[in-house]
């Protein structure tokens, strides 16, 4: 009797405190404290792969963005105030809202469609949508080339057909970069846009349409707040990957077209220049966070991440 009541007796000392613990709490409190250790040691390889692809190349970029042969510089960024390096950032985000727009506008009634038709239609027009990824980016614009060119395939149509009289200027420029890019970079919008809409349960609508609701104003005010975590997810998915766009605006720019990531290919090809290609690369990262964040500020980090 008196063992068993010494192994459950109560510890005066947080009485003060009104609490009285017994030696099986502390015992069943040490053991939580062994778990999460032990679930914090499985994190540990995870956590080491990350500091030396992204964290460590990341903080190696900062500290060179400040160095050159004499020292720590700014230098670096102040010459990113002139003219040509400004109007290259201005065309590499003008060429990202753009695309991601397009993307949105073509993606989200691709993705409706998808999950309105038939499994087997379904499955057919997934597989349409995947195709282009399967596909190497070289061939796609090369591809993109032969179509739109002064002797391409659409021209060869349009003045066959009477539309135009003289072939139209459809590459080498920003309008075929930003057809190129729209190719693709639309499955990256509809796959999260259709992985969001198959999720929203069907009760939601026939609910709206047994209180009265007409079907357009069912998908507006039922359907389309439900997909935006899908939407905000493909949004952010596309427009950060058109920031670094290189190969795609080099071909089908043909040179006129200007992206920051061109701008810091050259300065490590062509002048060997790593500290102004890292603050190239410092000010694109910066800026992208930022808007990622006044993304999040305006419509909810929680939608981004898929809690609704």
């Amino acid at each position: 009797m008196h063992a068993n009541s010494s192994s459950h007796r109560e510890l005066p000392s947080n009485q003060a405190n009104g609490e009285f613990i017994t030696e099986a709490t502390l015992r069943a409190r040490a053991g939580e404290r062994t778990e999460k250790l032990q679930l914090m040691g499985l994190t540990l390889p995870g956590v080491a792969l990350v500091t030396m692809l992204v964290l460590a190349p990341m903080a190696w970029l900062f500290w060179l963005s400040f160095r050159n042969s004499s020292g720590y510089t700014l230098d670096h960024y102040a010459r990113l105030l002139h003219p040509s390096f400004t109007a290259t950032l201005s065309t590499t985000y003008q060429l990202s809202f753009l695309v991601t727009g397009i993307c949105i506008l073509l993606g989200y009634p691709l993705a409706y469609l998808i999950t309105q038709v038939k499994e087997r239609m379904a499955a057919f027009l997934l597989l349409l949508v995947l195709f282009p990824i399967w596909t190497s980016l070289l061939v796609r614009c090369y591809a993109w080339l032969v179509l739109l060119q002064r002797r391409g395939l659409i021209n060869s149509w349009l003045i066959d057909l009477g539309i135009v009289d003289a072939p139209l200027r459809l590459v080498h420029n920003f309008t075929g970069t930003a057809i190129g890019m729209v190719h693709i970079m639309l499955p990256f919008m509809v796959l999260p846009l259709y992985g969001s809409m198959r999720a929203i349960s069907r009760d939601y609508v026939h609910a709206a349409a047994s209180l009265g609701a007409s079907p357009i104003k069912t998908f507006y005010q039922v359907f389309v707040p439900l997909s935006l975590p899908g939407l905000a997810a493909g949004t952010i998915i596309v427009f950060v990957l058109c920031l670094g766009f290189y190969v795609t605006p080099a071909l089908l720019g043909g040179g006129r077209v200007m992206m920051w990531s061109m701008q810091i290919e050259r300065n490590v090809t062509i002048y060997a220049d790593w500290g102004a290609a890292s603050s190239l690369g410092v000010v694109l990262l910066v800026s992208t966070l930022g808007i990622l964040w006044l993304v999040g500020r305006i419509i909810g980090f929680e939608k981004v991440v898929g809690g609704g």
